[in-house]
């Protein structure tokens, strides 16, 4: 199969790159720097100079890599502008925006599979249940990105897509050897500032990026159209649990974190979160509600219709991951 992927410099979809190439695919991956190409076709694939941000820009001209896809039997759309902190409006302008007219894009270009990698954190917010599956309702999400997501999946669920067929995979929190994502926790626990909400006793669900990765390579060929997939280690435990090994393969101890409890910590984070916006700044405040909903709620998300629907089974165990880690 000839599969064309964004984002594939970087974390996930250099995995899942490097995958792809490694059973046989044939891979074209966008690149929009100098270095991006040299990761690309360092892992075997071939580079395709281009940006998604010409893509969805009124007046401009279209893009020249958009022809590639018409060489493309399916598109793995992982590129994403990710922070936990922003307006809707940027995130409409980064993801939203040419996801939209990629997906367009590729139907006109005949694809076969359109697979977007999304994100769990779509129904972080209102929605307060323990355990949530593809039924669930995801409320409002309490961040910009997530918000923008879930626009992103309801908006391709309903566009004109001829033959070309679309799975939508939502990952949690990505974790594995190369993630950057724990660089800030790195810093805040090394400055004494960090805390566990309840003692980190709350439940948190996590996909390692070779279990992600898999399920993306399963989206190739499985799955209902349309169809929406939860992926997961299925593992969920509490936070506590997974935070602290997994920070000690940065050299980090929590074992001294001092802790705050909920009741304290959601009011808390209300008032900052709501105080920053208002004056509309441009980080974000110390604590936050995304950050209350993440570490001191019980969240983990049934991933049986990935089973099912996809094949979708976990191998990457927590145990094997940190190892892996430890020794990079």
């Amino acid at each position: 199969m000839k599969v064309f992927v964004t984002g594939g410099s970087g974390f996930v979809g250099g995995v899942l790159v490097h995958r792809l190439v490694a059973e046989g695919h044939e891979v074209m991956a966008l690149a929009r720097s100098g270095s991006s190409i040299q990761r690309v076709r360092a892992a075997g694939a071939e580079a395709v100079p281009g940006d998604l941000a010409e893509l969805g820009r009124s007046g401009s001209p279209v893009p020249v890599w958009l022809d590639t896809l018409r060489e493309a039997d399916a598109v793995v759309h992982v590129a994403a502008h990710m922070e936990f902190w922003g307006p809707d409006s940027l995130f409409e302008q980064a993801n939203h925006v040419p996801t939209l007219a990629l997906h367009a894009a590729s139907v006109a270009a005949g694809v076969r599979r359109f697979v977007l990698v999304s994100a769990a954190s779509v129904s972080t917010g209102s929605q307060r249940r323990p355990v949530v599956d593809e039924s669930t309702p995801e409320g409002r999400p309490n961040i910009a990105y997530s918000r923008v997501k879930l626009a992103t999946e309801r908006a391709l669920v309903k566009a004109h897509s001829e033959n070309t067929e679309l799975v939508v995979l939502r990952p949690p929190f990505i974790w594995g050897r190369g993630m950057t994502t724990i660089n800030e926790m790195v810093k805040v626990a090394d400055a004494g500032r960090f805390a566990w909400i309840d003692h980190g006793k709350h439940i948190v669900d996590f996909v390692h990026v070779e279990n992600l990765t898999g399920a993306a390579m399963l989206a190739l060929t499985r799955g209902r159209h349309r169809g929406v997939y939860y992926v997961t280690d299925g593992t969920p435990m509490p936070i506590r649990d997974f935070l602290t090994p997994l920070l000690a393969t940065r050299g980090v101890d929590l074992s001294e974190s001092r802790s705050v409890p909920l009741a304290m910590a959601a009011p808390m984070a209300a008032m900052m979160d709501r105080t920053a916006r208002l004056l509309r700044r441009k980080t974000a405040p110390p604590l936050t509600n995304w950050l209350v909903s993440f570490t001191g709620r019980d969240r983990s998300y049934d991933i049986t219709a990935a089973r099912r629907e996809l094949g979708y089974s976990p191998d990457m165990t927590v145990e094997k991951g940190l190892a892996e880690m430890s020794f990079s």
